[in-house]
Order: structure tokens, then sequence, then C-alpha cells
């Protein structure tokens, strides 16, 4: 007669042997899918990071470029007949590492400029004599129907990090790239230019600061030393938004008291991020 063995097995269970059990119900759909992985993040089969990252692939399956672009209105462009200098100072202010380079209108995109390819230019004084054509890149197009998960396969295999969006009719809609993507998936990336969450100032060196719209007016005075009211506004990016006269776009400038405020991140109803320039520091530069 055979053993009688206990159903139970007394040996611990491997991760592997719990994915098998969690699956074991042969989901259908993304629907089930996801409760099942949810009920294996709470049974510690998964963590909450990898559940993320799993929600986020399976969403962006479900989303299209339209979704998550950057607006034609706040697509900061490069127009050719700019001179060197010129286009130095817009891609310093931008703070921004890659360009549409454009002809005579928005439409006519002409190719994509790397703000690294000036760098040689710079560095060997040759900055007024290039002609932007030669170190222009080819620009990838992409309609804005395309879903993301494609268009992520396409960016991995041509290596290109930015494309242009275009509508049923062929014009500019809007740009997208890689990391715009990929947030969908693991949650925003972080720059030199993000701002912690427990902070509304950030040093980015002796004459820049970033700032987050939503800082308090007396928090701002109190950090810069100055004296703006908040009787009218109570935070920094109302002021802004003030002197502006309009909602602005990304890459907009304006000088307010001892500062040029450059507008890093802004939608079409306010303004979130700005970049803080003092023009004193600035100008003692020059001086010396």
């Amino acid at each position: 007669m055979a053993d009688d063995k206990s159903s139970i097995d007394p040996r611990p269970r491997s991760w592997i042997d719990k994915i098998v059990q969690v699956f074991s119900d042969e989901p259908t759909d993304t629907k089930s899918l996801l409760e099942l992985l949810r009920n294996a993040e709470q049974d510690q089969v998964l963590d909450a990071d990898a559940l993320s990252i799993i929600e986020g692939a399976l969403q962006v399956s479900n989303m299209q470029v339209r979704d998550i672009m950057i607006p034609r209105t706040q697509v900061v462009t490069v127009p050719a007949k700019l001179s060197g200098k010129e286009i130095i100072k817009l891609v310093t202010n931008a703070s921004h590492s890659r360009f549409p380079v454009v002809g005579d209108n928005v439409d006519n995109v002409m190719g994509i400029l790397l703000a690294k390819d000036l760098l040689p230019l710079i560095l060997n004084r040759n900055i007024e004599k290039f002609n932007i054509k030669d170190i222009v890149r080819p620009a990838t197009f992409v309609p804005e129907s395309k879903r993301l998960n494609v268009l992520l396969k396409e960016f991995r295999e041509t290596r290109h990090h930015m494309a242009i969006v275009i509508d049923e009719y062929g014009s500019v809609c809007g740009a997208v790239t890689i990391e715009d993507v990929l947030e969908q998936i693991v949650g925003e990336i972080e720059d030199e230019y993000d701002v912690d969450d427990d902070s509304y100032i950030k040093k980015f060196d002796e004459e820049n600061h970033i700032v987050k719209a939503l800082t308090p007016v007396d928090e701002f005075n109190s950090y810069f030393k100055t004296d703006f009211t908040d009787q009218e506004f109570t935070t920094i990016g109302g002021l802004v938004l003030q002197q502006f006269g309009h909602i602005p776009e990304r890459g907009e400038t304006i000088n307010i008291g001892p500062f040029l405020i450059t507008i890093l991140n802004a939608d079409s109803r306010q303004i979130k991020l700005i970049k803080v320039t003092s023009t004193l520091v600035s100008t003692r530069k020059k001086q010396t």
C-alpha cells in the first residue's frame, strides 16, 4: 500500500511557485489580470513598485501619442534663420536637450537640433560661421493616433529620442519624447530641474534657481531677500502670471525685479515651474 502523503507541502514556496499560484485562474482580459496582480501585491508576491510598472506598461498599450504629446503651442522650436548667438540664447533659456528646427513656419520642420552638437562650435569659436543645416539631425514624424507601445519600440530601434507629431492633415500638432512614454510606465522621471516634493526652491547654480510656481510669495521673499507683495497673489506663480498678462508657454521669459524669469513647465491653465535667474549676479560676472 502506498504511503499516505500529506497534501500540504511543508517546504516554503519559491517566488516562482507563488507566481504560478497567482495565475492559476488564467485571466482572460486586462481587467482580470490587473485584479490578480493587485491581489499578488497584497499577498507580497509583488512589491508596490513592480505592480506600478506593470500597470503602467499595460496602460501604455491602450494609449495614443495624442494622450501625452507636448502641444504645438508649447513646443520650443529653433527658427533656421536665427544667428548662432540667437540660437545659443534660445537653447540656454529653454534648457532642453532637443529642439525642432523650423523654416518659415512650425509645419516646416527641417530636423532636430541637439544642444550638445553646439558645444564643439562654441569651443572652436565657430558659432557665427556655421550653417544650422550642417548639424541638424533628421526628424521622425508620427501620427497622433500611433499607440505608445509601438512608438516606444520604434524609439528603441531607431535610437531617436524625439518625434514630431502630425495630425490627419499632415500639420504639426505637437512633439513627443521617449521620456514622455517612459514616464507613463515608471512614473515621473526627475531631472536636474525637478524640485523635491518637500521644498519649493532648488539652487541650480550661482545664478539660477528652479522654483515651483506654488511657492508662497513670503517664502520666495525670505529666500531671495526680496519684498514682493502678497496682497493680490499668494504664490509666485500668480505674480508671474500677472506680469505676463496671459498664460505663458514653456520657454517664455520676462524680467521681474532683479530676476529673469523663464517658464520651464506650464499647461493651458497654469504655470507649474519656473527658472529664476539673478540678473545682478550676471552683471557682476560681466564686470569682472
